[in-house]
């Protein structure tokens, strides 16, 4: 594979842990420079510190923070991300709206802040980390799935925006991934239902999977670099299931 991420600068957002900070870890072991932003202070300036990035801390549910980070990128990846879960007639509205901040309306922001040094430049790689909530719903997890699916969209758009200029916009879509909110979750409806950890995975988190195993964050990491490449030049506007089969069924 050839990598077009040596040299380049990368902004990834929650990028102090989990998914971002695999992220983080695979574009700077390619070779890029990362932006590390995350609301955890401690986790963004040691996570920057390990791969010779530099860190932001910034609560991204304010959108108005946005105009704090830099601008000149080439690489964005948008992987910052909340759920709450309940009931949509128990949902609770400012709960909702955060949601929709993080998740929709700061990757806008940050596509309208990169893209114009992008276009100058005549190369970018936009990925969000969307979901397979981004393709199917569930019940309970309203503000999410309807982040993940105005995500997808949003991309498509900056797909046919950016074609012109050398600019490609893809999402990844992954089941779950093993987090420390995924085995936070596994842990509590274990203790909840008083059934053994290994049967939540299997019944609950992963019913709908056909391959009954977590996803690493590694793995999703690949993709995302793999996504910057050059043999993934024509993939644009793209949504890519890493979901072990769950929208196959």
């Amino acid at each position: 594979m050839t990598s077009d991420v040596a040299g380049r600068v990368a902004l990834v957002t929650g990028g102090a842990g989990g998914i971002g900070l695999a992220c983080a870890r695979s574009l700077a072991a390619a070779g890029a420079k990362v932006h590390v932003v995350d609301i955890d202070a401690t986790g963004a300036g040691r996570a920057a510190a390990e791969i010779g990035g530099w860190a932001h801390a910034v609560d991204l549910t304010d959108t108005s923070r946005v105009e704090e980070l830099p601008q000149d990128v080439d690489i964005l990846v948008n992987n910052a991300g909340l759920q709450h879960v309940a009931a949509l007639h128990d949902f609770p509205p400012e709960r909702f709206t955060a949601i929709q901040a993080l998740m929709v309306t700061t990757p806008f922001l940050l596509m309208r802040r990169c893209l114009p040094s992008m276009h100058a430049e005549g190369w970018g790689r936009i990925v969000n980390i969307s979901s397979v909530h981004g393709l199917r719903a569930s019940p309970y997890k309203a503000a999410y799935v309807a982040a993940k699916h105005g995500l997808e969209g949003l991309s498509k758009v900056a797909a046919l925006e950016g074609a012109p200029y050398g600019v490609t916009s893809n999402c990844v879509a992954p089941g779950y991934v093993r987090t420390p909110l995924v085995e936070g979750q596994l842990d509590a409806q274990a203790a909840e239902h008083g059934v053994a950890r290994e049967d939540v995975l299997a019944e609950v988190l992963l019913r709908r999977a056909a391959i009954k195993r977590l996803i690493e964050p590694d793995q999703v990491a690949s993709l995302v670099v793999w996504l910057c490449s050059a043999e993934a030049g024509h993939i644009t506007g793209a949504s890519i299931p890493l979901d072990g089969g769950w929208t196959a069924a």
